[in-house]
């Protein structure tokens, strides 16, 4: 596999006391009339550490860091974007890449739910709720899928 078709990434698994996790509406999906729910994730940035990119995703896209780092992928975990979101990219990312070579991460959330804010200095979700793994994989878009259940296995969801 070629690293450097790969975006960097770092991806967020948050689950909260009652064992539900987080996932947001994309913007993006909702302005084109799609329903996509995806849970937190984003790139990491040059010279940041794994710990450094997580945490700054969280406050980017959910305004909170109030939680702690349970677990974290053994491996780099792999996916490929569908073509017509490859367009896309340069716009986003400055670049085109097959997809995204990325580390998850198990956090527990540590806050209230008024603790997160989706308003953001740049809003990425529409919206949010706390859901089961298996509703997750029912409302991401197709291609997260399996990028989705090898995550929960190995967080031993499923």
């Amino acid at each position: 596999m070629d690293d450097a078709l790969y975006r960097l990434n770092v991806g967020i698994v948050l689950k909260n006391a009652q064992g539900k996790i987080f996932v947001g509406q994309r913007i993006d999906a909702a302005l084109e009339g799609n329903i996509a729910w995806q849970m937190p994730q984003g790139g990491i940035d040059e010279g940041e550490t794994l710990e450094e990119a997580v945490m700054r995703e969280l406050l980017e896209e959910i305004g909170t860091d109030k939680v702690r780092i349970v677990r974290v992928t053994k491996e780099w975990l792999y996916y490929d974007l569908p073509e017509d979101l490859q367009a896309l990219q340069v716009k986003n990312w400055g670049r085109i890449y097959k997809g995204q070579k990325q580390r998850w991460f198990l956090m527990d959330f540590l806050g209230e739910d008024s603790d997160i804010n989706l308003n953001t200095a740049h809003p990425e979700f529409l919206s949010s709720a706390w859901i089961t793994p298996r509703e997750a994989l029912a409302c991401a878009a197709p291609f997260k899928h399996a990028i989705y259940q090898k995550v929960f296995r190995e967080f031993g969801f499923f």
